[in-house]
Formats: C-alpha cells, structure tokens, sequence
C-alpha cells in the first residue's frame, strides 16, 4: 500500500514540476517575443473586425400592401429565417414607394423590401443595394367587358370611365400614372381613382369603377380574384414593343390563349401584356450574413417554376440602376458556401468570409512566426554575448592593469559577472553557449586568484 502511495505522490509530483516547467517555459517565451506576439494580435483582431462576426438576430422587412403578391413570399421568408434562427419582423407599407422611401432613410429601422423596377430614382441609389430580381410583375389592366370596347387601345377616351390606379405610395400607383403620362393622357383626370387595390377591386366589383390597374404578380390574391370575375377581361397590350423601347426596364410576356381557363378558353387570344421584375432591395448597412440569408431565401422560393418564368431564371439581377451587392454578386458566381451544410448559417458565412481575409494575413503571420523562434535564440545569443562582452572587458583590465590593493574588487566583480550570467534564460539550443560562458567566468575568476597568490609570494 505504502508503495502504491508513494507511486502516486512520485507522479503526482512529476506530473506538477512539467507542468510548472511548461508554463515557465511559455511565459518566458512571451517576455521574450512580445512585440511579435503582439503583431499578430493586432493582425488577427483586425481580421476580425473586418468579418464583423456577429450578425443580428431581428430584421425588419416591408410586406406591400394588403393582398398583393409581397404577402404571402415575404411568409414564406419569415419561415425560412426562422429556421435558421433569426427573428425577420413583417412591416406593412402602402407600396414600393414607401418602401423605397424608408430603405433610403438612414433613420428607418427597415432593411428590406420588395419594389418593382424602374422606379427606383438615382437619388435613392446612394443608400441602397440590390439583391437581385426574384419573378416578372405584369401590369394588369382589367376593364368591364360590358363597357368598354376591347380594341381601345389606349385613346382619350379610356378617360371617360373611371379607373382605380392604386393608392398614393404603391408601385400599381406610379406604374399607372407613368403609362398614362406616356400614352399623352391627362394624369389629372378626375376619373382617376387613387384608391388602395383592394378597394378598387371592390368597386370594381359594384360598378363604381370600369376599369383598374394592377401591377403585380400571377399568384398575388387580388390579381387571382380580379380573374375570377366574369365580367373584367384583361387588355391586350399590342404594343408591348414600344413600351419595352421607350422603358427599358418593362418587359414583354405573353398570356398563351387559354392559360387562364382551358375549359372556357380564357383568354380567347394571345394576349400580350408588359411587366417590370419584383428586386429585393436591402439597406446598403446590412449585414453580410443576413444579405446571405436573403440570397438563400430567394433562391429556395423563388426559382420555383411560375406562369411567367421557367425553373431556376429567377434570383438574378436584372436592373442596372441599382448598385449590385458584393456579396449577392459572390453568392451568383460561386453559389452558397459549402460549410452552409455542416454549420449555423452565421458561422459557415463568417468562416467563409474570413477565408478571404486569411490569405493577406498568412501573408502577414508566416513570416512572423517563422520569425519567432529565431527572435528569440537571436535575443538570448545577444544576452549570452553582453555578459560575454563585460567579461572580455574585465579580463582585459585587469590583465594589463592589475593592482594588488584591487583584488577583493576584482572578485565581486567577477561574482556580478556570474550573477548576471545565472539569471540568463536561455534555450536549449544555446545550452553550450551558456556553459561555455560559465566557464569563462570561472577561468578569469582563476586567473585573478592567480595574480593575487603571485602577488603575495615573496
């Protein structure tokens, strides 16, 4: 038993003296390349400050107005934030005009909207950034088949019935108003109605209004509904063409003869209508990793196969006027960072953010810490030849001047020479170095006993 304990103690022992011995070893190691240590510190938190490692866990995005087509996709990103545990708030807003209005206000806690192209001015262009396009937004045009003369194209007369345009601040509102002002009509004219579209489509509905612009998308519940009237039919836009050259940013789609209703045949013929893309625009400030979790959003939801676009056209971008994300752009080339799979969405983003960053600062570390170990033999050599140095010195002075009366003196010298010596921290690679040192101290220590003895003899 006594044996055993003892055993223990002895490992014990052991065990605590390598311990203390490795500590020691790195503090000294620290003392003596600090200003190296220290660098690469530096280097590092710089690294990190510019990864900006910690995303927000609470995100506010405008929804558009009540039953458009923004409702249900912004649920669907809601969820999806959800499940990878950030908080992403749903703001109701008028439209896109709202929308761009907060996202170019620094003071407006909103950080993301859906707006329709083309009305995005380059006065807002300072503060925002553009994510991409996710899907078409036709421009609807529904009139009452039972007043209105489908071959009007769009004359004067169009203003003789009244029109639901959508209300002040919404994307259907501005649309209207600019297909009017180019189609040389008064956009003045009482017989607009700048309603919100849900109650247009309700006035629509009693007879108040005869016809009523919607600017959004297939799947949106008011332009479905607006569908399901069999007294509104669509209008043929016949000259998609020129709208498509006089706004570049419209774009030409068709409504095949029957897509509406095969078994009624709706539409009778091809109809041709023009339409702007919804882009996901974000503050300029948003975080790299939420702008990630955007990308991927969007590219799981929205490259869905739709009556208006094929599989996988959409995320991408498509309007020129709105700065393009640095990170949307690396998110198009080189798709979602593999560590996504393995990781929490933040810290696979960061990692492979920081992966950009580590090249210039291996560039930086290696030499550094290739440095190291030769900084440090390097400061212990300098250390062992100082102490060298005084004693070369000491030796020399007493070699051609040495005084009797001076010998216990030269002895206290030569002990502080050796004192100094003992405190030296050395490594081992430099173990000969500092036992030569020891015994050149002692030979001079020998040699000054052996001037004083010399000196005494008669």
């Amino acid at each position: 038993m006594g044996s055993i304990k003892e055993d223990v103690k002895e490992s014990a022992q052991a065990t605590y003296e390598t311990v203390v011995y490795e500590l020691r070893s790195w503090l000294q190691f620290v003392r003596e390349t600090w200003p190296l240590v220290s660098m690469l510190i530096i280097a590092v938190g710089f690294a990190l400050w510019l990864a900006k490692p910690a995303p927000p866990g609470h995100v506010l995005m405008a929804s558009g107005s009540k039953g458009g087509s923004y409702e249900p996709i912004t649920r669907e990103y809601v969820e999806f934030f959800a499940k990878n545990g950030v908080t992403l708030e749903l703001v109701e807003t008028s439209g896109a005009e709202e929308n761009i209005a907060r996202l170019a206000d620094p003071k407006d806690p909103l950080q993301a909207a859906f707006v329709q192209g083309g009305l995005v001015t380059d006065k807002h262009t300072e503060r925002l950034l553009s994510l991409g396009s996710i899907g078409y937004e036709p421009l609807w045009l529904f009139y009452r088949n039972d007043f209105i003369n489908s071959n009007n194209h769009m004359s004067g007369d169009i203003l003789n019935y009244p029109i639901a345009i959508g209300g002040p601040g919404s994307g259907t509102h501005r649309q209207a108003l600019q297909i009017i002002a180019l189609n040389g009509l008064d956009t003045s004219n009482q017989n607009l109605k700048e309603i919100p579209t849900d109650e247009g489509i309700e006035a629509f509905i009693r007879g108040d209004v005869s016809m009523i612009f919607m600017a959004d998308g297939m799947e949106s519940p008011n332009v479905q509904k607006m569908l399901q009237q069999k007294n509104a039919s669509l209008k043929n836009f016949s000259r998609v063409a020129a709208y498509t050259r006089l706004m570049p940013y419209y774009h030409e789609l068709e409504i095949p003869q029957g897509s509406l209703n095969l078994e009624a045949n709706i539409p009778d013929i091809p109809l041709k209508t023009i339409a702007t893309t919804t882009n996901l625009l974000i503050d300029k400030n948003m975080h790299p990793a939420i702008q990630l979790l955007f990308l991927q959003a969007a590219q799981k939801i929205n490259s869905k196969r739709s009556f208006f676009s094929n599989y996988g056209e959409f995320p991408k971008f498509m309007e020129s006027i709105i700065p393009e994300s640095e990170v949307a752009k690396h998110f198009y080339k080189n798709g979602t960072p593999v560590l996504m799979n393995y990781l929490p969405f933040w810290l696979a983003e960061f990692i492979d953010r920081l992966f950009i960053l580590l090249l210039p600062l291996f560039a930086f570390a290696y030499p550094v810490l290739k440095t190291m170990p030769g900084y440090r033999l390097n400061r212990a050599r300098s250390r062992i030849n100082e102490v060298y140095g005084a004693l070369k010195f000491f030796e020399q002075q007493i070699s051609t001047d040495y005084n009797p009366e001076s010998q216990q003196s030269y002895l206290e010298t030569i002990d502080s020479i050796e004192k100094n010596a003992l405190a030296l921290r050395v490594p081992k690679s430099l173990g000969s170095d500092y036992y030569s040192l020891r015994t050149s101290i002692d030979f001079v220590r020998m040699t000054i006993n052996r001037l004083g003895s010399a000196k005494q003899q008669p």
